[in-house]
């Protein structure tokens, strides 16, 4: 029988083992470290002790009992009751017993137990090696675990340079440069037609701005708007005069799907990045694996950019090391000093969206606490790079203070949510009617947005929210739109007005580490069309965690369930668009990748127009009203 330590070794090694897999090849959650430290500081006595102490022998007690007994046999009289019946010969008696008790007491060796002993982390004092081996495998476990909380702390990545492609517009596109090393500066931007068509084409590099210099304020960041002279689809080279290069593809004009000699307008969609998960001890420290799958189908897509809904960062992951501007800095220098980032990113426009874990988890607080800190990184690395802010409600510039963006390419029309700024706390009841996601301000504008008649040819708006709209999704419902069912409604109704005129809605999501396609078909009997259907597709991580449980449920009519797949560490969406023949309808092909894999597709196509728009619906006392004397 075990001994107590021994027991406490086994225990323990268990949780060890447990523990370390969960967190390295499941979901780094930041008490895990912690909790498999403590087993293993309680494992390293036990074992020890548990090794000395056991035995290597079984005691083997054996008690032999043998019982001898004497009889005698007794003759029986006749049965005088019975005349001439027969007479028994007699029967046998006990009269004694004797008891012989013989003990036999031997040492015999245990059994060895190899498999037990390696899947139990328990020592097995009849051999050095097989206990050393199990011990080995627990501290290189703890080792991983310590490796992955760590070492990446070592990468501030103080002296990163890198250069990256933001939005690209018809007319212009933005660099954003990182230099700290001030002996490169000024620096210089020079692009260059990659396809020039002589003699109409200038083939030579012309210079279009630079840089400066850079500082601390913006942790040496900068960003370069490029103005682009050619007119129509056309791929750019570029350089700095500090050794970074790449090629950006301007988008078709505002109304088509594609240029001639060009494929469709497709774009790509997800969110969610960590490092190093699931674990590798031979990956680089800032390794990101779902960047290599995205790697290796990018080629094949000619996307136009990159549409990433929030959680670039991971700021309590795998530990909320501190809570400094600096802090939230290097998280984002090491995304981008990733040794994966480059092929992903060099070529490919990056437009961003906030999210919670670039600030806090379901972070619902607006901008007190960190939100300034956090927020400080965001801007210079992502914000500043991004497409123009939205417009303001019956204006033609932004609200002051906007922190949401707006953008029309080809056949579609763009907004980017910004659902963390300001969000009203999320314990408050979904059925309270003040209860907000967006604000006053980003409602009203992001709802003439909606009503905002579109450029012929544009048959779609795609609505970017950094959380899913849907409420099918159970856990931790109220940080999504579940959460704001009285504002949600509201947007809806919106949507299906937009829908009704022959323009689809098309929601765009990601935060919950799974994928979900979902449709918000109009109530039955009322004044929108079934056409008017708005679709949701939710796709995340880029490089995460799944839950291997499924957490998504359709529970009533209202949010209908068409596809839903929960695993795989590595999600992303690609959407593409292509105007049908006519110009009177226009297709969305969505295509889901898991782990570099195509695995689902669908179709969706532009509804009919339903309702006549003859007049702009904007909010009540806009620009437009009081300029035209229009009314809804």
């Amino acid at each position: 029988m075990a001994i107590s330590q021994t027991r406490a070794a086994a225990i323990s090694s268990i949780g060890i083992r447990a523990l370390s897999y969960f967190f390295l090849r499941w979901a780094m959650l930041p008490f895990g470290p912690a909790l498999i430290f403590t087993l293993f500081a309680i494992y390293l006595p036990t074992f020890v002790s548990g090794f000395r102490k056991e035995p290597k022998y079984n005691l083997v007690d054996e008690v032999d009992v043998v019982v001898t007994e004497t009889t005698v046999r007794e003759e029986n009289a006749e049965d005088e009751s019975s005349p001439g019946a027969p007479t028994p010969n007699g029967t046998e008696k006990v009269i004694a017993e004797q008891v012989d008790v013989q003990e036999t007491i031997s040492i015999e060796k245990r059994p060895l137990h190899a498999l037990r002993t390696l899947l139990s982390g328990a020592p097995n004092p009849r051999s050095l090696a097989l206990s050393t081996l199990t011990f080995l495998i627990n501290a290189a476990l703890v080792g991983f675990v310590a490796d992955r909380l760590f070492r990446e702390r070592y990468y501030g990545a103080e002296d990163l340079s890198f250069a990256r492609v933001g939005y690209v517009g018809e007319h212009e596109a933005k660099l954003l440069i990182r230099e700290p090393d001030q002996t490169k500066m000024p620096i210089n931007v020079q692009i260059h037609l990659k396809d020039p068509q002589p003699p109409f084409d200038n083939p030579l590099w012309q210079s279009v701005g630079g840089v400066r210099w850079t500082g601390n304020e913006t942790d040496y960041t900068a960003v370069v708007t490029i103005p682009l002279r050619n007119s129509g689809q056309r791929t750019y080279e570029w350089k700095t005069s500090n050794n970074h290069t790449g090629e950006f593809t301007t988008p078709p004009k505002v109304g088509s799907a594609f240029e001639t000699g060009e494929g469709p307008f497709t774009f790509l969609s997800t969110s969610c990045i960590v490092s190093r998960l699931p674990y590798n001890p031979a990956d680089h420290p800032l390794a990101i694996p779902g960047m290599r799958h995205l790697a290796k189908v990018l080629p094949s897509l000619g996307a136009q950019f990159m549409l990433f809904l929030g959680d670039f960062i991971y700021i309590d992951v795998p530990r909320y090391w501190a809570k400094s501007t600096e802090e939230y800095r290097k998280k984002y220098r090491q995304v981008y000093a990733s040794p994966d980032w480059q092929a992903v990113g060099q070529n490919l426009s990056w437009i961003h969206v906030l999210d919670d874990h670039e600030i806090q988890n379901d972070w619902s607080s607006n901008t007190t606490g960190v939100y300034q800190n956090a927020i400080d990184p965001y801007n210079h690395y992502h914000a500043a790079a991004n497409p123009p802010l939205a417009k303001k409600a019956g204006s033609l510039s932004a609200r002051s203070g906007a922190t949401y963006f707006e953008f029309t390419q080809g056949p579609a029309s763009f907004f980017l949510l910004d659902t963390r700024t300001y969000r009203s706390n999320n314990k408050i009841a979904f059925t309270d009617d003040a209860k907000t996601m967006l604000g006053a301000g980003q409602l009203e504008d992001f709802i003439a947005w909606l009503r905002r008649p579109e450029p012929k040819g544009v048959k779609w708006k795609i609505v970017a929210s950094s959380v899913p709209f849907t409420k099918n999704w159970g856990v931790n419902t109220q940080d999504t739109w579940g959460g704001f069912l009285t504002e949600r409604k509201r947007i809806l109704e919106a949507m299906w007005d937009t829908a009704s005129r022959g323009v689809g809605v098309i929601v765009l999501s990601g935060d919950r580490h799974e994928f979900a396609a979902t449709k918000f078909p109009p109530p039955l009997n009322s004044t929108w069309p079934e056409t008017a259907t708005v679709f949701e597709f939710s796709a995340s991580p880029l490089s995460q965690f799944y839950s291997p449980i499924g957490t998504y449920r359709q529970r009533d009519s209202e949010d209908v369930e068409i596809k839903y797949i929960n695993k795989g560490n590595s999600k992303f969406g690609a959407i593409t668009i292509e105007n049908l023949e006519g110009g009177d309808q226009s297709s969305l092909k969505y295509r889901l990748f898991v782990d570099g894999e195509e695995v689902w597709n669908t179709v969706v196509l532009s509804p009919p127009v339903v309702v006549e728009d003859v007049k702009p619906a904007l909010a009540v006392g806009s620009w437009w009203e009081r300029l035209f004397g229009w009314r809804r």
